[in-house]
């Protein structure tokens, strides 16, 4: 991917009503299902998957792809949490943000 992406997104997503405390498996499907998307890349990280493309519609797709994922594994309800940063002044990724916090972290 080039570095012209615009479009950083945070999705969290769980089931609702599964029986169970334990979220992994859910998540890695509904990782699975969007990770072959055409422009999108993406990241696990302990509270969420950060999502990056260039556009808009690629972020959400990826949302649908999600939800139908966890959904096939019998999920009735499904909540999730979505952010969006959608910053067209300038092309940036995900590394970009993380460097800038941490130029400003006192060592």
């Amino acid at each position: 991917m080039s570095k012209r992406v615009s479009v950083i997104a945070e999705l969290s997503i769980i089931p609702v009503g599964q029986g169970t405390t334990s979220l992994g498996k859910y998540v890695g499907e509904a990782v699975s299902a969007v990770s072959g998307l055409k422009g999108l890349r993406c990241e696990v990280t302990a509270m969420g998957t950060i999502l990056e493309a260039e556009k808009l519609e690629t972020i959400l797709e990826a949302v649908k792809l999600a939800h139908e994922a966890v959904s096939r594994m019998g999920a009735q309800r499904i909540e999730s949490t979505l952010r969006i940063d959608d910053r067209r002044d300038k092309p940036r990724r995900m590394e970009d943000k993380i460097e800038a916090v941490r130029s400003y972290i006192q060592r």
